[in-house]
């Protein structure tokens, strides 16, 4: 079996992630929430193809995210994969330049523009996003302002990018959690290249290597979203039952979000690989039963497990058969 376009690949990747399971919190092929269905996200994916093939064939950055919200919204009626796209859009420039890595990321997002910033802006006004207040000094820039944005940015000059770093920052001692995916942007995809060898070093299913990825994500860093949600101790409190889980104990007794089990990485310390490749989902099943009593849904984590499938299907990961992977030669860098 030979590799697809990155368009395919790209599409592959949000129907691989929301397939994956037990996902605590988010939705998977197994479960629904209350307000999002298995099939809405299926649909997205589908409706988001456009704006995919767009950043694949060279388009501005903000241009084919916009784009490919926009097909998202019209196909699965909600907000489904904002974050994932906004992840997966840079990843595809980066592979049409020929640089699928770190630096290539770097170059894609220190070359984006003020339109691509206005374009970013435009997209909130197409769906619903779960985000926090921004900082007292980025009020102008809160994203909830959608397109009318557009004279500040252009007044400042702000850049895609520009805009990235302010949401990608923790603040000044303040207590909040940072937008990990602004911190990719930023970064250099760090998590997402991580979460990628975790994948390919990994065997059996792709939706199960998904899955085990995602714990070994959320078990690193407290997820935005919940943040948003819920605040930044529920965050923390739920990356310490993943660390748990990932550990091997048990994430209703010995979670403790400042001292991780015995083994377990401490904050912001990813495990390595053979703890992520050791990971029982089927322990991760009661996790996932009481994210969704509690309404905990670390939909971020989810974002970077799909970028990370993306790099992962890049690199020759197979969904043919169990383990399988393409010849190191057609993988790309």
């Amino acid at each position: 079996m030979t590799g697809g376009s990155p368009a395919d690949d790209a599409a592959l990747a949000l129907l691989l992630e929301v397939a994956g399971t037990p996902k605590p919190g988010n939705v998977d092929r197994h479960r629904d929430l209350a307000d999002l269905r298995f099939e809405s996200f299926l649909a997205g994916a589908v409706g988001a193809r456009e704006g995919l093939e767009r950043a694949a064939r060279g388009a501005a950055v903000g241009h084919a995210f916009e784009r490919a919200v926009a097909g998202m919204a019209d196909r699965a009626g909600t907000n489904t994969q904002f974050g994932c796209l906004l992840l997966l859009v840079p990843l595809l420039r980066a592979t049409r330049t020929g640089d699928l890595s770190p630096d290539g990321l770097d170059r894609v997002t220190r070359a984006t523009t003020v339109d691509d910033a206005v374009a970013f802006y435009r997209a909130f006004d197409r769906v619903d996003v779960a985000v926090g207040d921004p900082p007292e000094d980025a009020t102008a820039l809160d994203v909830r302002r959608g397109a009318d944005t557009e004279p500040v940015l252009r007044e400042r000059g702000l850049t895609l990018r520009d805009v990235m770093a302010t949401s990608a920052s923790a603040g000044d001692g303040l207590d909040r959690v940072p937008d990990r995916n602004a911190q990719e942007w930023v970064e250099g995809f760090p998590r997402t290249f991580r979460a990628a060898e975790w994948i390919l070093a990994d065997e059996g299913p792709l939706t199960d290597r998904a899955a085990r990825a995602f714990l070994g994500l959320l078990g690193t860093e407290p997820d935005t979203l919940v943040a948003t949600a819920h605040g930044p101790a529920a965050a923390r409190e739920a990356s310490a039952e993943a660390r748990a889980v990932v550990s091997g104990a048990d994430p209703t007794t010995d979670a403790d979000p400042t001292t991780p089990p015995d083994g377990t990485p401490s904050d912001g310390t990813p495990p390595d690989a053979d703890a992520v490749h050791g990971i029982d989902l089927d322990a991760a099943e009661s996790l996932a039963a009481s994210f969704l009593e509690r309404g905990i849904n670390p939909g971020t984590t989810a974002d970077l497990t799909c970028a990370a499938l993306y790099v992962a299907l890049r690199r020759g990961a197979e969904t043919s058969e169990a383990g399988a992977s393409r010849n190191g030669s057609e993988a790309e860098p």
